[in-house]
């Protein structure tokens, strides 16, 4: 699923803020997620590694 995601950042003046949530939803039922809300902590957990190596490149 990352895959699917990692090209939908929220961004600010300042760059990248956060994975934009909304797309999740329709991502999840289509694919047929059994757990979402595991995932959905699974994709937090990459989504903010992400967010501290792009920190540290800028």
């Amino acid at each position: 699923m990352w895959c699917r995601v990692q090209t939908q950042w929220r961004t600010s003046a300042g760059g990248a803020v956060g994975l934009d949530y909304g797309v999740l939803a329709w991502l999840f039922k289509m694919y047929a997620v059994e757990d979402p809300r595991a995932l959905l902590e699974d994709l937090q957990v990459m989504e903010g590694a992400a967010l501290a190596a792009m920190n540290r490149e800028a």
